[in-house]
């Protein structure tokens, strides 16, 4: 009999102490856990946070670089704008026209006032308006595309604009290149004497072409003085353009735009990261 309860009270021993200890194995697993989770601060939210940064912290030291060639561009034209002017060739080499864009020039020629175009609408200073592209028949080379200036609309609509000297003539006039279309920009249609951008091979065979030696060469003619602009606009002649350089330069915006978003989406990361190792710092361990 006392062998027997004293057997019992052995394997109850035995059952309780194993009890505990799968108990005490359960609580550590789940520390463990609870541990591994507490270091889980990585999330989809802070991947996608990660990458914003870097990506326009590129795009602002793209827009930089772009900056640093749009001034030494700009630099460039000025100095070319600045050079003395110099007489146009008799037959101009096409394939370096590029290279003198800016450069002022003097032409000598007669105007071909019948085939002037008009290129627009165009706004100058809120008047709505044309340009007149006049072809320039040089007596001493080629034929070549002049841009006269700037007329308002109701001369252009009427045709009763200035049409300027009709014998032998000197301007001073700035070389150019095609205008840039853009995808909003209709199609010219010259056989109606329609001019929405300066296409100049276009113009050129509108005005001739090769056969009557005119040139895909354009001039924008410059117009030196500012004190009678309203006079010259209120009786319908062409004025001129300003000798300046135009080009456009807003990467420092952009510059600017890309950097900022960069900080702002680095310290939004920053802080999120924080508070969420702060979370699970101060999140409790569970009761063993």
């Amino acid at each position: 009999m006392l062998q027997r309860l004293a057997a019992s009270r052995s394997k109850w021993r035995d059952t309780i102490i194993k009890t505990r200890r799968w108990l005490h194995s359960e609580d550590s697993q789940a520390a463990q856990s609870y541990t591994a989770r507490k270091n889980s601060w990585f999330s989809p939210t802070i991947l996608v946070l990660g990458f914003i940064p870097v990506f326009t912290f590129a795009l602002g030291t793209w827009q930089m670089q772009r900056l640093q060639w749009k001034v030494a561009l700009i630099d460039e034209l000025q100095e070319k704008l600045h050079r003395e002017p110099i007489f146009l060739p008799k037959r101009v080499n096409l394939s370096v026209v590029p290279e003198f864009v800016y450069r002022r020039v003097l032409l000598r020629g007669i105007w071909d006032h019948k085939h002037s175009m008009l290129l627009g609408p165009r706004v100058r200073e809120g008047s709505n308006g044309y340009h007149v592209v006049t072809p320039l028949i040089r007596s001493d080379g080629s034929t070549v595309l002049v841009d006269r200036g700037f007329v308002a609309k109701e001369f252009a609509d009427a045709n009763t604009f200035e049409r300027g000297e009709t014998g032998e003539i000197v301007i001073l006039g700035m070389l150019r290149t095609s205008h840039t279309r853009n995808s909003f920009t209709p199609d010219n249609k010259p056989t109606e004497g329609t001019w929405y951008w300066a296409d100049v091979d276009a113009m050129a065979d509108y005005a001739g072409g090769e056969a009557k030696n005119v040139q895909p060469v354009f001039v924008e003619q410059i117009y030196g003085s500012s004190q009678d602009a309203t006079l010259r606009l209120n009786k319908g002649i062409p004025l001129g353009r300003a000798a300046s350089v135009d080009v456009r330069n807003a990467h420092l915006s952009y510059v600017i735009t890309w950097f900022s978003l960069s900080a702002f989406t680095t310290a939004m990361l920053v802080r999120l990261v924080l508070k969420r190792r702060a979370q699970n710092h101060h999140r409790p361990l569970p009761r063993q």
